[in-house]
């Protein structure tokens, strides 16, 4: 190959290429999003309805039973569940991996429009494609400071946290959403005097009426005087609890019933349906999710400056603080150094293995310099296809560092084979290259076979794993690479090796463990081989095993008996 004899020909340039694909793999790896585990794709829609003031047997028997009979029969549906919880009520619908998620929410919308009728007083349902309370990475608590606290009930500030603290989150890049608990927000609130309405003889549904007849502006059209032209539209939307206590709720005998003479109206708070509290402190606590895709250390990083920020320019002059309490980043700090530690002693345990077994430390080196070129190569083609840096695809490097050197070992072997014939450094590593580049390839390619595959299936297995097949295969294609190219330019270079006799002679003095338990290896194998008898135990045997183990490891099926039985 051509390839082969300008990478020894001009080892400068081969040194260039590696020095590049090392600087774009380091810049690569400052890029790549990294979280804990690869994104497993999901394709669900939530389907929410509000019903204010209805209860959860309602909610089920006027909505979501009426929901399900449409959106039951949905195309690629494999799944449907719903939830139904005071005034509100939730479908989730489950669609088979692949399926196009602005497809499936246009259909799910038709299907809706299906529905009979809803309620009066219900709201249109909302479709989305997101469940907001997954996927958050970071919760923090807003409390009192230590210091001139913050006077008042906490639940009180809910519009103050959606007004200035969520809003501020959500703008941080890589945040998808946030959401707070805690909190009551304001309401305006009619209370009813049920003996004043009994000697009015006005049902609260009569109220009710008024209530939202009222709280609305009208057009009035527009008319025109000489050259200007004016709009005409008729207020009546609350601005106070006066114009409420104003309204005429229904006419009795020719005098009208005021809502002041049945009832009073005032600026409340919401009845409270969570409370959150911290070392016996009432709290509010706010989280963050992130957008698909983002790095997730990165996002945090942003989050914690723009929780820095608002403590010092915001909060601090209402005598509050925000507090992290959860920070997912920290476990995949953890899980990720884990997992890279185990790939420099992977690393490091190769390279003593091949000293140990080499006894030779040019030939070490040369091999050696394939486990970098490699994993850091492969950090550039992983970010080229646009996967993440998670805890899966490190532990993939981690197993590709013992299989990106056999490459390198075949043609190191094969040069140092050809230099003890006599051959200059150049036409060894010319001539050993070329005779072993074929077997290298169809070695390569077998191992790439295994792994590739997963990296195209469409289920959830395939998306958990297909991180660990692109990481083995990118690492096993650019150590044929660097097989055919780097290790013949360096043994071209650095190899040293003697003759036949002057070698055999070296390796006869003193106890060798490498050296010594290869040659156990070629005693086993040669007496193996002169024996028809013994060749086929050893196969009977190693296939015997292998089927044993493969039926010991096989799930096993558990039966329970069939009759009444009690749990």
């Amino acid at each position: 190959m051509k390839i082969i004899q300008e990478s020894i020909r001009y080892p400068v340039t081969t040194a260039v290429g590696v020095i590049l694909l090392i600087l774009f793999g380091a810049l690569a790896f400052n890029r790549i999003p990294v979280q804990l585990t690869p994104e497993v794709e999901r394709p669900q829609l939530f389907i929410t309805t509000l019903w204010p003031g209805a209860s959860p047997n309602e909610i089920e028997r006027e909505i979501v039973d009426e929901q399900e009979e449409q959106l039951k029969s949905l195309e690629g549906l494999i799944k449907m569940e719903s939830s139904s919880r005071d005034s509100a009520g939730t479908v989730t619908l489950t669609f088979q991996v692949g399926t196009s998620i602005d497809a499936a929410l246009l259909r799910v919308a038709n299907r809706l429009e299906q529905v009979p009728a809803y309620p009066d007083d219900a709201d249109k349902p909302v479709i989305t494609s997101s469940n907001v309370d997954e996927s958050a990475i970071g919760w923090w608590a807003l409390r009192p400071t230590r210091e001139n606290g913050f006077v008042g009930d906490m639940a009180s500030l809910y519009d103050f946290v959606s007004d200035f603290v969520e809003s501020e989150l959500e703008r941080v890049p890589g945040v998808g959403n946030s959401n707070f608990y805690g909190g009551q927000p304001r309401e305006m609130q009619v209370i009813v005097n049920p003996a004043e309405l009994a000697a009015r003889r006005i049902t609260i549904n009569e109220l009710g009426a008024a209530l939202d007849r009222e709280n609305r502006n009208y057009s009035g059209g527009d008319f025109e005087e000489g050259k200007r032209r004016y709009i005409v539209r008729t207020v009546g939307e609350y601005s106070s609890t006066e114009d409420i206590e104003n309204i005429v709720v229904a006419v009795r005998n020719g005098i009208p019933v005021y809502l002041r003479d049945v009832a009073r109206a005032q600026l409340g708070f919401r009845k409270p349906t969570d409370k959150v509290f911290m070392m016996d402190t009432k709290v509010i606590i706010i989280n963050a999710i992130r957008v698909p895709g983002a790095n997730v250390l990165q996002v945090m990083v942003d989050l914690k400056q723009t929780v820095q920020h608002l403590n010092d320019d915001l909060l601090a002059a209402q005598g509050l603080e925000l507090i992290q309490v959860y920070d997912q980043t920290e476990y995949i700090h953890s899980a990720i150094a884990l997992v890279r530690q185990s790939l420099f002693i992977g690393g490091a345990l190769a390279i003593l293995v091949l000293l140990l077994f080499l006894g030779s430390a040019s030939s070490t080196l040369i091999i050696s310099v394939a486990i970098p070129i490699s994993i850091v190569g492969s950090l550039l083609m992983m970010y080229w296809l646009g996967r993440t840096l998670n805890v899966v695809s490190l532990a993939g490097l981690a197993f590709a560092v013992g299989m990106v050197v056999d490459n390198s070992i075949v043609v190191l072997e094969n040069i140092y084979r050809h230099r003890q014939l006599g051959k200059s450094r150049f036409s060894a590593a010319l001539d050993g290259t070329r005779e072993v580049w074929g077997a290298v390839l169809a070695s390569t390619l077998t191992t790439v076979a295994v792994f590739l595959p997963i990296a195209f299936m469409e289920e959830e297995i395939g998306q958990l794993f297909g991180d660990i097949a692109i990481a083995i295969t990118c690492a096993v294609a650019l150590s044929l690479i660097v097989s055919i190219t780097v290790i013949p330019s360096l043994s071209a270079k650095i190899l040293r090796a003697g003759n036949k006799k002057s070698d055999g002679l070296r390796r006869s003095k003193g106890i060798h463990p490498g050296r010594a338990f290869a040659r156990l290896v070629v005693s086993i194998v040669t007496r193996i081989n002169r024996s028809t008898l013994a060749r086929l135990a050893v196969i009977i045997v190693l296939t015997g095993g292998a089927l044993g183990f493969s039926y010991l490891l096989m799930p096993k099926a558990e039966y329970l008996p069939v009759g009444n039985q009690n749990f």
